[in-house]
């Protein structure tokens, strides 16, 4: 079960947004990633509860931010509710998409079960429902997902394999790379791992090399 913790900044002025401190494990049904962020003062600002079954559909989301929340789940598309910051009010939203993202890295990592990408100049679409920090805004999103290579790095705990993602927003046509190995990832726009006190988990059926 990897542990550890992320630093979150922006990725254009590099300025430190978080850090988040995670936890995550595959299992029979899926796979789970629980954390909790604070600010760079050390202040608590949010948490993040996502749950995939075994064909990477995000079948429990659980988001906190400041005082807002959301709650959501794969269901005739992606269904969520979001909770304002007195309580008192909620709003629900529905999307014929795939499933959802965010700043999280866990968000990446579910993309990748979702599609389940072979090495290929080929690019697969996606349509996801990001929310935005800091106070949750819904909005929907298209990128192209394409797995560039996927490499076998020597360990003292084995054979690391590392995937290399390039990803494309199809409003603006803006790539990116990401770098993820297992159920972690090792590096993306505004990303960094900073801390890992044990391996990535291998997900069943990923190949070797």
């Amino acid at each position: 079960m990897p542990r550890g913790r992320y630093s979150l900044h922006d990725p254009h002025d590099r300025t430190p947004l978080a850090e988040e401190h995670f936890q995550c494990a595959p299992g029979p049904s899926g796979w789970r990633y629980v954390s909790r962020l604070t600010t760079p003062a050390g202040d608590h600002s949010g948490s993040v509860d996502l749950t995939l079954d075994e064909l990477g559909r995000p079948i429990r989301l659980e988001l906190h931010a400041g005082d807002w929340q959301v709650r959501g789940a794969a269901l005739d598309g992606v269904t969520w509710v979001r909770t304002d910051p007195t309580g008192t009010h909620a709003t629900e939203g529905n999307v014929p998409a795939h499933a959802f993202t965010g700043t999280s890295p866990a968000f990446l990592v579910a993309t990748t079960r979702l599609l389940r990408l072979t090495p290929s100049a080929s690019a697969t679409r996606v349509r996801l429902v990001a929310f935005t920090d800091p106070v949750l805004a819904p909005r929907t999103v298209d990128q192209s997902w394409t797995l560039l290579e996927r490499e076998a790095h020597a360990t003292d705990n084995g054979p690391l394999i590392v995937e290399e993602y390039q990803v494309t927003a199809l409003d603006t046509g803006e790539q990116h790379s990401v770098h993820i190995a297992g159920d972690v990832v090792l590096a993306a726009p505004g990303i960094e791992l900073e801390d890992l006190e044990s391996p990535p988990s291998a997900f069943p059926g990923t190949p070797a090399d």
